[in-house]
């Protein structure tokens, strides 16, 4: 008899603060990215997206770094090494009076924080398998998505009380707070007896077990896709809703209703994917996804922004697709991978984010006086994520058919 998983709420929630000291390092910094551009005398605004873009690209390598090695000496080990990391390059964030040298250091916190982001998705693949594990990882995300909602607001309002300095240093504490608890209360989930024997080789190795499972590289491109088309939204957002719309007051008013949309949909996700599976839900909404920013582009090719009422409702459909997204691709990518659980999840991450630096900086730089632009990217990705869906349906269609034969 099939042993029933058991949901761990503790479990999940401590997952998804590893995973919120990430989305503060993001989100909470986007009020503040005039100020911190005019006080490190930036005279181009849209060179402000670099310090949001540049710490996904820290987050990339990252990955590459700490899964692997988690696969050798242990989940629990690599989390601090990153944290500290993490908390050298806050330093040099708080300190520096030179854009050059904080954006250097965004990569390295970027860096260091993909050790908590990934290993949180090992320790839940270590925990949990198959659908079941979707429903888990959408629920780490949906308390997750909690942070982008509040995070501009908290920003703003520390950056309001002190300065911008502040934003870093109070996420430090925050940082710290999780690590503790992390320390006291979660086991190391990959016993010794699991781990693979430590040599510079494993990367390579590991490279070459991934790309044998070609579901797994084919989710993991759909999921740069989307994560690339999200983070033209996130590092372009103050500047859309501030400059586009002068709505800056309310930008992390806007900002949360969007996040909302996801939070609800990761909820949403939680209750449905055990009945209709993991597969299907990310068919569908790779549909939703393409149709709605193609139905934008249509509606609104001349360039004129609409009214932000009609804006907001179409960010609202964008990213409730997205919502059913983000956790069920991890969850298909890594459901093959139990066996290298760390560099799977390390590799998945990292050529996800890589794909999606370029995406984000290249759209980004067309977002000046209209939001067409970001419409324009994620029609063109919705539509390749999909066309990779209905592939992979079809391949799995032969194979069922197939194997019926046998």
């Amino acid at each position: 008899m099939k042993k029933t998983p058991v949901f761990k709420l503790e479990f999940v929630v401590l997952m998804a603060s590893l995973m919120s000291i990430v989305a503060l390092s993001i989100d909470a910094l986007l009020p503040a990215l005039p100020e911190i551009g005019d006080s490190l005398n930036v005279t181009d605004p849209q060179d402000n997206q670099l310090l949001i873009t540049m710490i996904f690209l820290g987050l990339g390598f990252g990955q590459l770094i700490f899964g692997p090695l988690s696969d050798s000496f242990g989940r629990k080990p690599m989390v601090y090494f990153g944290f500290s990391l993490f908390v050298i390059a806050s330093i040099v964030c708080v300190t520096t009076q030179n854009f050059e040298t904080m954006i250097i250091a965004r990569v390295f916190q970027g860096i260091g924080l993909s050790s908590p982001r990934t290993i949180s998705i090992a320790m839940t693949r270590d925990t949990y398998s198959g659908d079941y594990m979707a429903k888990i990882l959408s629920i780490i995300t949906m308390f997750f998505i909690l942070i982008p909602i509040v995070a501009p607001t908290y920003g703003q309002f520390v950056m309001q009380l002190f300065n911008w300095q502040a934003i870093f240093n109070v996420n430090l504490i925050i940082g710290l707070i999780v690590i503790i608890w992390f320390f006291k209360r979660q086991p190391e989930t990959l016993p010794k007896e699991r781990r693979i024997a430590f040599k510079p080789s494993i990367f390579i190795t590991g490279a070459k077990e991934f790309i044998r499972y070609k579901e797994a590289v084919a989710f993991t491109i759909i999921s740069g896709f989307i994560t690339g088309s999200f983070m033209v939204y996130l590092s372009t957002a103050q500047q859309i809703f501030q400059e586009q719309y002068h709505l800056g007051e309310l930008f992390p008013y806007i900002f949360a209703s969007t996040a909302f949309a996801v939070g609800f949909a990761t909820f949403a996700n939680s209750r449905l994917v055990m009945r209709f599976g993991a597969f299907h839900i990310v068919l569908l909404a790779t549909v939703a996804f393409a149709i709605n920013s193609i139905v934008y582009v249509l509606l609104f090719y001349s360039g004129n922004n609409p009214s932000i009422q009609v804006l907001i409702v179409f960010f609202l459909i964008q990213f409730f697709a997205v919502g059913f997204l983000f956790g069920n691709l991890r969850s298909l990518a890594m459901e093959p991978l139990g066996h290298i659980a760390g560099i799977g999840a390390a590799i998945n991450g990292f050529a996800s984010t890589v794909m999606a630096v370029p995406i984000a900086t290249f759209i980004g730089g067309f977002v000046n006086d209209s939001v067409l632009p970001l419409f324009i990217g994620f029609s063109i990705f919705g539509v390749l994520s999909f066309a990779t869906m209905y592939y992979l349906k079809l391949q799995r269609r032969v194979l069922h058919v197939a194997n019926v034969r046998i």
